[in-house]
């Protein structure tokens, strides 16, 4: 929704920041579906009897983590394209990962792969615009 924005509302830098984030997410969204086709994780939940989870937890499979891949794909080029967001962003983007870790949905790795793979998708979405 946030990429959709800057495209419609946004102009010059802005609007091509909106397309770069949009197109990274499509293409890390992609990348996540294929991933977790390959390696069917549990979620820590699953296998951690001791895990406190909210009801209803996913139960699709932990690797990587969809949402730290999302937030970072999005974020990145945004950052890329104005740099002193990276202040308010960049936290903001490691507090979704730690959120997927506290509530027993990921493995701190399943969040590290979707940090990875979230900023490099969208440096890649910048380099081609």
């Amino acid at each position: 929704m946030a990429s959709l924005s800057l495209i419609i509302f946004g102009a010059g830098s802005v609007r091509l920041a909106g397309a770069a984030a949009a197109i990274a997410l499509l293409i890390g969204h992609l990348q996540v579906v294929l991933i977790k086709k390959l390696y069917p994780r549990k979620r820590p939940y699953m296998t951690l009897k001791q895990t406190q989870v909210l009801k209803d937890p996913l139960k699709d499979h932990s690797f990587p983590s969809g949402h730290t891949t999302a937030v970072f794909s999005v974020i990145t080029p945004i950052v890329v394209f104005f740099p002193i967001l990276a202040l308010l962003l960049i936290p903001l983007g490691i507090s979704v990962g730690l959120s997927r870790i506290y509530l027993g949905l990921h493995y701190p790795s399943d969040v590290l792969v979707g940090m990875i793979l979230g900023v490099s998708v969208g440096v890649l979405s910048c380099m081609m615009l």
